[in-house]
């Protein structure tokens, strides 16, 4: 099997399991809107910084190109929730389908979530240094650069 699908999958595996962590411990889900109570510290925690640290994590792993392979995570995360939200754990039989999670506002999330994966697998990439030169060599910084 190709070294780079295995690595992706991996990595995309590892990413789902963070967000999903993320949201289990925050105890947070943002596909229910509850009005202006619905905006609170860990929501945004959930909706910013764990998208964007498992986007981190996923394009540390994945490496070059691994900024848009860690879009997929917090889609299929948020997809599955919303799934698992909208046909498990509805108490309401004969509510219509979207009217305890309005589609809009799940829309919304996603693209935030998703956005906030990206700059993370952006910045992911940086840190492992896909965007030097092969032939050339990292330039040392004045703080720890050694005397001639």
């Amino acid at each position: 099997m190709n070294s780079q699908f295995v690595k992706g999958s991996f990595a995309v595996l590892v990413g789902m399991a963070l967000i999903y962590l993320g949201d289990m411990a925050l105890g947070v889900n943002i596909e229910i809107y509850r009005g202006i109570a619905t905006f609170t510290f860990p929501w945004v925690i959930d909706v910013f910084l764990v998208p964007f640290i498992a986007g981190v994590v996923v394009s540390l792993i994945y490496g070059r190109h691994g900024k848009w392979l860690a879009c997929l995570p917090p889609l299929f995360v948020r997809a599955i929730s919303f799934a698992q939200l909208t046909f498990f754990d509805d108490s309401y039989e004969y509510v219509d389908l979207f009217f305890r999670i309005p589609l809009a506002y799940w829309g919304l999330c996603l693209i935030l979530v998703v956005e906030s994966a990206n700059f993370g697998g952006i910045i992911g990439e940086i840190m492992k240094g896909v965007y030097t030169l092969p032939g050339r060599k990292r330039k040392e910084s004045p703080m720890n650069a050694t005397p001639e």
